[in-house]
């Protein structure tokens, strides 16, 4: 049984097959297949509340394409989820509808919390430490979801709109970066030792470029350090010397920015990376439905 998960974001359009493989009560899953596709959408999104037609072009074709290869890969279910460039975009809906009429593919634009649920769908609170206490940061190129795990719980959740592209853009606000600060404080006070999670592309690509050890933290002055040392390098040279994909190259400072901030007002020493994220989410939301209902 195949499985297929699309992730329409701010800064990339991502397409995950998987193979589902059931023994016993056990449901696991391996990845098949996964391409993305840098759109950047959040470049009109952001500046112009609106994608403009080019980008909505490029997004139906690569939906298209994505669709015809759901088909050729036999792929049983699909759900396709897209966030804060077309939650924040006029004519979202309208680019919905036109997917599903050329493409006959069902794309869903989602609201921030039900983002952030997505992502905790890959089940990583079974993997806590009842006794630990965690703060959960995923980035992404419109929007950053923290969450507060105890207990292997989530305990009180938020969507901020502060992203990567967002930031490139000049498109984020002082108001939600103050306000972001005040939650967190607010919410993290009465926790000692808190942990980080982090997940999205961003921070994926900091930790292998840390070269820890998987399954290792990442300390908050190791990731202080990579931070420095990228904004030292010229966009050019992040992607000859360091060798980053273009659509990469740029967002990765105001990430490291984004994480620093995080940890540094919720007292975050350091900071775990699964390689999780919305597409895994979407195949265990699909698992949850089909094979445990």
């Amino acid at each position: 049984m195949r499985y297929a998960a699309i992730d329409v974001g701010s800064n990339a359009v991502r397409l995950l097959i998987a193979d589902i493989n059931q023994e016993g009560k056990e449901i696991t899953y391996k990845k098949n297949t996964f391409i993305r596709v840098p759109l950047r959408l959040g470049d009109d999104a952001f500046i112009d509340k609106r994608i403009g037609e080019r980008k909505a072009d490029e997004l139906v074709k690569t939906m298209t394409a994505f669709k015809l290869l759901m088909d050729v890969y036999k792929v049983s279910d699909y759900m396709a989820c897209a966030t804060s460039a077309m939650r924040e975009a006029e004519n979202g809906g309208e680019i919905t509808r036109r997917i599903m009429k050329e493409g006959n593919l069902d794309l869903q634009i989602v609201e921030g919390q039900t983002e952030a649920n997505i992502i905790y769908s890959t089940h990583i609170a079974e993997s806590l430490e009842l006794d630990k206490n965690y703060l959960y940061i995923d980035v992404g190129g419109g929007s950053t979801e923290l969450s507060i795990f105890t207990k292997g719980k989530v305990e009180v959740s938020r969507s901020f709109s502060i992203g990567t592209v967002r930031m490139l853009d000049n498109a984020d606000t002082q108001e939600e970066w103050d306000e972001m600060n005040k939650w967190i404080k607010a919410n993290t006070r009465i926790y000692k030792n808190l942990i980080g999670i982090g997940t999205g592309g961003n921070i994926n690509k900091l930790f292998r470029l840390s070269n820890q050890k998987d399954g290792s933290p990442l300390s908050f002055s190791v990731l202080n350090d990579m931070y420095l040392n990228l904004r030292s390098y010229s966009l050019k040279e992040r992607i000859t010397l360091m060798k980053l994909n273009p659509d990469r190259a740029d967002v990765i400072v105001p990430a490291s920015e984004i994480y620093l901030s995080v940890m540094k007002w919720a007292s975050v020493k350091q900071i775990y990376v699964p390689r999780v994220g919305m597409a895994d989410g979407i195949i265990q939301v699909l698992i949850d439905k089909n094979l445990k209902s």
